[in-house]
């Protein structure tokens, strides 16, 4: 963006918190005119709506205004004090309350209408902190700190996001995700591929804005690892058959990753496979897996998994195993398996890996899981142990800035947070990137 555009959007800005603290103020003075306050207050509206960037989408750019719209009202709200002090001591008593309502009136207006656009365009605000803020709105104080708060979150995502939009716009023609072979997303267990969900949330959109042609492997969401790895097999001869691509590379996610060996290992897919990357995937079983099945009284394990399956059913898996899904994740079942899912030559792996610092800090039911796996199982990302995580040809540790660590949801970009210190998107992007610079 040119520095003109810059200077502008400051200069409209200036002028708006000017023409805005006046208008409001101005019921002080003796021949207030209704009609140029209006017009002032309406004109300064449109010189906030200006801003010097291109946002994404229209939502940044209305979330953006509602941002300016709060920064107002603060300014307002603590000039105006100072206003209300003054005439205090110039106006009846009577005159000066009913100043002093008007203005806080329509400083309100200033501040439902910023809050309202915030609310409704900011997504990492996330509901936890909407709540909270609509609660304590009108608690002295508590109100200042939260407004801050949010107004920090909101602008640091409109920030994120548009240099993320125009790191997109700068590198389009470069198409660092077109890879030779297009790439296949396969899930974890107890979910299914959705269209309206994404179970990798904002990653296939950011691959596909980079060149990457994605596939997702449709299979079901709790069956043991043979008969996944099966439905993988059948969904990749598929791909090839019907696109010609000849192979896909592959990237999944927790027992996704195990699937995917045992399909490549036993269904003679192989020779249609240019490199699998396993992410968060419990390679060597999870310890908690096994205390947890051979300590739970035979009924209440087979109620829950009796409940998940009908569940299940209904939402479109035709068979689905809880018991001989959740039996394949244990290490003693895990140590067996990998001495039959033994990768070919001529196949790229690699691995990657993520822990959680603090339990409190996760999302549930990962904060609670934390806690049993760490038991068993040390350092982990609330479900696998970081221990588990290494194979292949390369292994990689991913962490971030921030105090709660990445989670076993987090490097799926499932809760679709951002993190300080580990941009999710870009992480997909770059690793697809490596498989471009192999020639895969």
């Amino acid at each position: 963006m040119s520095c003109k555009k810059i200077m502008l959007e400051k200069f409209l800005y200036l002028l708006a918190i000017i023409m805005i603290f006046f208008s409001i103020n101005s019921i002080f003075i003796e021949k207030f005119n209704l009609v140029v306050f209006l017009f002032a207050f309406i004109i300064a509206n449109f010189f906030l709506y200006y801003s010097s960037k291109s946002f994404p989408n229209k939502r940044l750019k209305i979330c953006n205004y509602g941002v300016k719209g709060l920064k107002l009202f603060n300014f307002c709200m603590l000039c105006s004090i100072g206003v209300y002090i003054v005439f205090a001591f110039k106006l009846y008593i009577l005159k000066w309350l009913l100043n002093v309502a008007i203005s806080v009136l329509l400083q309100m207006l200033i501040f439902f209408i910023g809050i309202v656009l915030v609310y409704c365009t900011s997504f990492q605000l996330g509901i936890k902190t909407k709540i909270i803020g609509a609660i304590f709105a009108f608690v002295p104080i508590v109100n200042i700190l939260l407004l801050h708060k949010i107004i920090k979150i909101s602008s640091e995502e409109i920030e994120f996001e548009t240099n993320k939009f125009e790191l997109n716009v700068a590198r389009k023609e470069q198409a660092i995700c077109k890879t030779k072979y297009p790439i296949l997303l396969v899930h974890g267990v107890f979910f299914r591929d959705s269209e309206k969900l994404n179970y990798w949330g904002r990653i296939p959109h950011e691959l596909e804005l980079n060149g990457a042609t994605i596939f997702y492997g449709n299979h079901q969401s709790a069956l043991s690892i043979k008969d996944s790895a099966k439905e993988l097999a059948n969904r990749i001869n598929e791909i090839v058959e019907k696109t010609k691509c000849e192979k896909v590379n592959i990237i999944a996610h927790s027992k996704g990753g195990l699937d995917c060996r045992y399909a490549i290992s036993n269904f003679g897919i192989e020779d249609k496979v240019a490199s699998l990357i396993t992410i968060n995937t419990p390679h060597r079983g999870c310890k908690f897996a096994d205390y947890l099945l051979n300590n739970m009284p035979q009924d209440i394990k087979q109620s829950i998994a009796n409940n998940y399956n009908k569940i299940l059913k209904k939402l479109g898996d035709t068979n689905p195993d809880f018991i001989a899904a959740v039996n394949d994740l244990t290490s003693s079942r895990c140590e067996v398996l990998d001495k039959q899912m033994n990768l070919p030559h001529g196949i790229y792996s690699k691995s990657v890996g993520s822990k959680l610092n603090k339990a409190i800090e996760g999302i549930f039911p990962l904060n609670f899981s934390y806690l049993i796996a760490n038991k068993f199982d040390g350092a982990n990302d609330g479900l696998v142990g970081v221990q588990s995580f290494a194979w292949g040809n390369n292994y990689e540790m991913v962490t971030s800035t921030d105090k709660c660590g990445l989670s076993h949801a987090d490097v799926i970009d499932l809760t679709r947070i951002n993190i300080a210190g580990f941009d999710v998107r870009e992480f997909y992007v770059q690793l697809v990137f490596e498989l471009k610079r192999r020639g895969l």
